[in-house]
């Protein structure tokens, strides 16, 4: 297993190379207190992933966001609110009031003890009991809702709930992940230590569900490398792509509502991944890699292995790993969890399913498209919105 820095600049001194005393740690704190923890976002390492999900030297470089100190979205969380203050939107103390299933909302509550602001984290029963502690003990209120919305599910039920929350607090501000272009913004920089660690990237690929970081990396490296190829990875169920919504298992990717900050002109195709393909490649990756993660770095590395095996050995991929594994253990690794829904029946295929657009039938397992395009422009989408 070799992994690289992200980039080549010195560690951060708020990431001390060796272990520190009691003391120093405690001296360190007291200098430079909640200002200092924005310093442990970002730069995070690389793994090369190859055997056994690839042929001898075949593999794929990914980009570990689990070494953030809550996942990937501690950088959106961080910026959105930021700019919110600085544009005057957000004032200070003012409550922050978000929809969330799971990751941002670690995200949030870091920004919200950096800047002072109380906040509120709106979920669904499906979010993990260890989340919701978590985001607990980190000073975040969890509003859980109790009933899905009929046609926009569980993420709709939950932003309902935010509106109605932020008529009750004066002066409160949701961030609006799905269609803030802050979110997209803020992984500029992620997108920078990718091709300053790589040197060239030949294809990326990367989860899709609010379309932040898909977008936010996928544009800046299409502008640094115009010939990329850039796949998106979906769920099962989500209709981001143009499939039907349906009751989903995975968490942090997919959607039951359209959110305008993916950026469907991007991708050059998508893979839809069903929950035991996720689940069986997250645990070949832990027992081959050690390192691993929750349903969306399953499902990524799925793909990002098929395409590395697919492809020349010269090939450069790249793979976003958002989280790491510590959320997931009573779900993803949790035998009796996954034998209760199914997940445990065997390895995913070798290849995916292929279908020429995304409405040509529904997908329930690891299926390819190369035609993307954004669902409110297909026939269905459109007679719907003349009705």
């Amino acid at each position: 297993m070799r992994s690289i820095n992200s980039t080549s600049h010195a560690l951060p001194e708020a990431v001390p190379l060796a272990s520190p005393t009691p003391t120093a740690l405690a001296d360190s704190t007291a200098v430079n207190g909640r200002a200092a923890l924005p310093a442990l976002v970002g730069n995070t390492p690389l793994l090369r992933v190859s055997e056994p999900l690839t042929q001898a030297g075949h593999g794929f470089w990914a980009k570990l966001e689990g070494f953030n100190p809550g996942g990937i979205k501690d950088r959106p969380g961080l910026y959105m609110v930021e700019r919110a203050r600085a544009r005057g939107e957000l004032k200070p103390g003012g409550r922050i009031i978000e929809s969330t299933s799971g990751t941002l909302g670690l995200g949030l509550a870091l920004a919200g003890m950096v800047y002072g602001h109380p906040v509120t984290l709106v979920t669904d029963p499906g979010l993990e009991p260890s989340m919701t502690r978590l985001l607990g003990v980190y000073g975040a209120a969890v509003d859980i809702v109790t009933e899905p919305h009929p046609t926009g599910g569980w993420q709709q039920a939950r932003r309902d709930r935010v509106a109605e929350l932020l008529g009750r607090h004066d002066g409160s501000w949701c961030p609006d992940q799905y269609n803030n272009p802050d979110n997209t913004a803020a992984y500029t920089p992620l997108a920078l230590e990718l091709a300053s660690a790589l040197g060239h990237i030949d294809t990326l690929v990367c989860s899709v569900g609010t379309g932040g970081h898909s977008a936010g990396v996928g544009r800046v490296l299409r502008q640094l490398y115009p010939d990329i190829r850039i796949v998106g990875v979906d769920t099962v169920g989500s209709t981001i792509f143009g499939q039907p919504a349906r009751t989903r298992l995975m968490r942090g990717l997919g959607s039951s509502i359209h959110p305008r900050n993916v950026a469907h002109d991007i991708f050059d195709e998508v893979h839809w991944v069903a929950p035991h393909e996720a689940v069986q490649t997250c645990r070949h990756l832990a027992a081959s890699h050690y390192a691993t993660g929750g349903w969306s770095v399953g499902a990524v590395a799925l793909v990002a292995g098929w395409l590395a095996r697919t492809g020349s050995v010269d090939t450069r991929i790249a793979a976003i790993f958002p989280d790491g594994p510590q959320r997931y253990l009573d779900t993803v690794y949790d035998d009796d969890y996954c034998a209760r829904h199914g997940l445990l029946a065997g390895p995913p295929a070798l290849e995916p399913d292929v279908i020429g657009r995304a409405d040509e039938k529904e997908v329930t397992r690891w299926t390819r498209c190369a035609d993307v395009v954004d669902p409110l422009t297909l026939p269905a989408a459109r007679e719907e919105g003349g009705a």
